[in-house]
């Protein structure tokens, strides 16, 4: 079974920049589907990012394309989500999550889609 450790959050200014780390054990998560998802005080969890399982193509929310950067690393079993230029609306509890099944399309942004998760970092952004 895979286990997900996130790290990385913080607080922080607004414009400043954080990554956040999402350490797999168990498995290799190689083969994995992964996802970034966030979650703000009495709001819906949503997805920020999500990494397709076959070929790495990388997928991201409206709210932060151009802003924040998922990379896997596969010599470390890790994935990261590299944030810059914060605002104060990017405040919530980061999850990283995974399956090994293949998730195409609008699927990707499924919380349902995915399994496995990590407990969460908090990134707190102040204006």
């Amino acid at each position: 079974q895979v286990q997900l450790v996130e790290s990385g959050g913080g607080l922080v200014q607004a414009g400043d920049s954080l990554k956040l780390s999402c350490a797999a054990s168990g498995r290799t998560i190689s083969s994995y589907t992964m996802a970034w998802f966030r979650q703000a005080p009495g709001k819906e969890r949503e997805c920020v990012a999500a990494i397709r399982r076959s070929g790495g193509r990388t997928y991201y929310a409206d709210s932060v394309k151009g802003r924040f950067t998922f990379s896997r690393d596969n010599g470390k079993n890790a994935v990261y989500l590299q944030m810059d230029s914060l605002k104060p609306e990017d405040t919530a509890v980061y999850y990283c999550a995974a399956t090994s099944t293949l998730v195409l399309g609008a699927a990707l942004f499924r919380d349902l889609e995915y399994g496995l998760w990590g407990q969460g970092t908090q990134v707190t952004v102040s204006s």
